[in-house]
């Protein structure tokens, strides 16, 4: 059942972060209903491009430009305890579905706002994507080699990491919050102040003087030779993130440079390119496999980059379910895990999706065309 069993939440559709923390919410028990344009819910979210984003929640089809869409809204918000929205500031207001009219109704209620550039600031009401929000805040400038132009990390850092995880865990403390004082509040989540957030290390490290603003020279964005990708013989890579002594140890003893006396020490910045060269070259004489099965059961932290093709196949994957291949269907398990209330992965082929009708009930609404 998972362990939002019970929860009820009305999720404004959209795209990237918002839909995101809805499939996390779903996964984890939670009572969803996607609202969507009319002519949108008519095609079923299993047969559109962002299908598993969409999948496990019943969508309901809502004019919100018409009387009778908004008066829908409202009956589900009345009886939600959670509401999930990613409109620019103010369009929710305009609709009359804005935090203060829907706490007035709902005062239990967690109104959940998730946004590029959060609700206030000169940019707030500004166009945006993930790229763009990262680049306010130092995010977009560490990643990439030294000397090279900044490379977008995908929209993993800030629609999803900075994004949904971070609206998320804004939903999860208001409502535990609100067990104890009885009442709702409304969550701003911002894409610019959560990928902020996830670049806590690097800003501690700027102001003690062990990480720089130069991409590509810190010890854990490729500048330490022992923290990088390496190409092996095969044109494939292995990812290398030996930084404890012991773990350096251990790789250098596995490709075979534990005793070279000739080698640069482990923290000797000024002989760094001269000790990746070494270990650049070691790694091109096997292929990554032959790598991963040399390295594998040692603690040298070496493994081997797979794609995502190969990586439902991986034992440890497989084992533990992180990444499923059923059939021509390959999706992420469910995350995180839980001893008594494990959650399900909505986007599993054999996943049932709960009915709109039947949810509806439960929620004491009833469907628009029975008015």
């Amino acid at each position: 059942m998972g362990p939002l069993n019970g929860v009820r939440v009305v999720e404004f559709a959209g795209i990237g972060p918002g839909p995101m923390a809805a499939m996390l919410l779903a996964d984890l028990g939670a009572s969803m209903v996607r609202l969507d344009r009319p002519q949108a819910a008519e095609t079923p979210a299993a047969s559109g491009p962002l299908r598993h984003m969409a999948a496990g929640r019943p969508t309901l089809g809502v004019d919100l430009k018409a009387e009778e869409g908004v008066r829908t809204a409202r009956e589900l918000i009345a009886a939600a305890d959670v509401v999930l929205e990613g409109f620019r500031p103010g369009v929710m207001e305009r609709l009359g579905l804005g935090p203060d009219e829907c706490l007035e109704a709902n005062p239990r209620l967690v109104y959940a706002r998730m946004t590029g550039w959060g609700q206030d600031g000169p940019l707030a009401r500004r166009a945006g994507h993930d790229m763009n929000y990262i680049s306010l805040n130092g995010a977009l400038h560490g990643f990439g080699r030294e000397g090279q132009a900044p490379l977008p990390p995908a929209n993993i850092v800030g629609d999803f990491g900075g994004g949904a995880m971070f609206v998320v865990t804004g939903i999860l403390s208001a409502l535990v919050e609100r067990q104890e004082s009885g009442r709702g509040q409304v969550v701003d989540a911002a894409m610019v102040d959560g990928s902020a957030f996830l670049m806590s290390m690097a800003y501690e490290g700027r102001q003690h003087g062990w990480w720089g603003d130069e991409r590509g020279t810190n010890i854990l964005d490729t500048g330490a030779p022992w923290y990088d990708v390496y190409e092996c013989a095969d044109g494939r890579h292995v990812s290398v993130g030996c930084i404890e002594p012991q773990f350096y140890a251990a790789f250098l003893a596995g490709i075979g440079l534990a005793d070279d006396a000739d080698l640069p020490g482990q923290w000797d910045r000024a002989r760094w390119p001269e000790l990746r060269g070494r270990f650049a070259a070691v790694l091109r004489t096997r292929t990554r496999d032959e790598w991963a099965e040399a390295l594998g059961d040692t603690d040298a932290c070496v493994q081997p980059i797979l794609s995502m093709g190969e990586a439902p196949d991986h034992p440890h994957v497989r084992a533990r379910g992180s990444v499923v291949r059923d059939g021509e269907h390959v999706y992420p398990g469910p995350a995180p895990r839980f001893s008594r209330t494990p959650g399900a992965a909505t986007r599993a082929p054999d996943f049932v999706e709960p009915d709109l009708a039947e949810t509806l009930k439960e929620w004491g609404v009833r469907p628009p065309e029975s008015r």
